[in-house]
């Protein structure tokens, strides 16, 4: 069984007072995006968020046709890895992607890879590698022994989610497999208002070249 963690516990202290979470990308919440294009791959999908953010992801992701769980942080503001050990807690799925709320790009074809490669028995983690720079939130990893790093990395006072690769077997996925399978715009996210302008721009002009 395969799963998806979507981290949306945090402050967007770039985005001023909105919540990147649920801000609206050429007419759809940016958390919907990022569901929507990893739904196809995955059997069901947790968000990770603040119990304040609850009922406006849930209005955002009202239209979504995939299973969710709300995985609610218990002790918030402790960073994106104690967000996903509590995402891993709630799902049952063997192998789980984890990957950002403000990551409309994500190519789902690209995570079907991923799973594949996981899948082999190789590895605990499957991790992109982009510029010598790790993408813990565009990687899947098997469910429990992530868990049990990410627990063991907190226990440590630890919060970078490349920490728990300490206690693993990871499998980097290099940047010339990565041009193989997908382009680096899987790997584009949403900090700002003006990367969320940026996005949308785009967005329309793809949709009115398909015109």
């Amino acid at each position: 069984m395969r799963g998806g963690v979507v981290l949306a516990g945090g402050r967007s202290t770039r985005f001023g007072n909105r919540d990147k979470a649920v801000v609206t990308l050429a007419g759809t919440p940016l958390i919907k995006r990022v569901v929507d294009r990893i739904a196809g791959v995955v059997d069901e999908i947790v968000i990770n968020c603040r119990q304040s953010q609850r009922d406006s992801i849930t209005a955002a992701l009202a239209k979504s046709d995939v299973e969710l769980q709300f995985a609610i942080d218990q002790t918030p503001d402790r960073g994106p890895m104690a967000g996903l050990a509590r995402g891993l807690e709630i799902t049952d799925a063997t192998y789980t992607i984890a990957v950002g709320c403000d990551m409309p790009f994500i190519d789902p074809d690209f995570v079907e890879y991923l799973f594949e490669r996981i899948t082999e028995g190789y590895a605990d983690a499957v991790v992109p590698r982009l510029n010598e720079w790790y993408q813990p939130t565009h990687a899947v990893y098997t469910t429990n022994p992530m868990y049990a790093a990410c627990r063991r990395a907190l226990d440590n006072d630890a919060r970078q989610l490349i920490a728990p690769f300490e206690y693993l077997d990871v499998l980097t996925i290099s940047k010339s497999t990565i041009d193989t399978h997908t382009t680096q715009r899987t790997f584009r996210n949403v900090n700002t208002p003006e990367e969320l302008s940026m996005a949308a721009s785009e967005l329309t002009t793809n949709d009115d070249s398909n015109n």
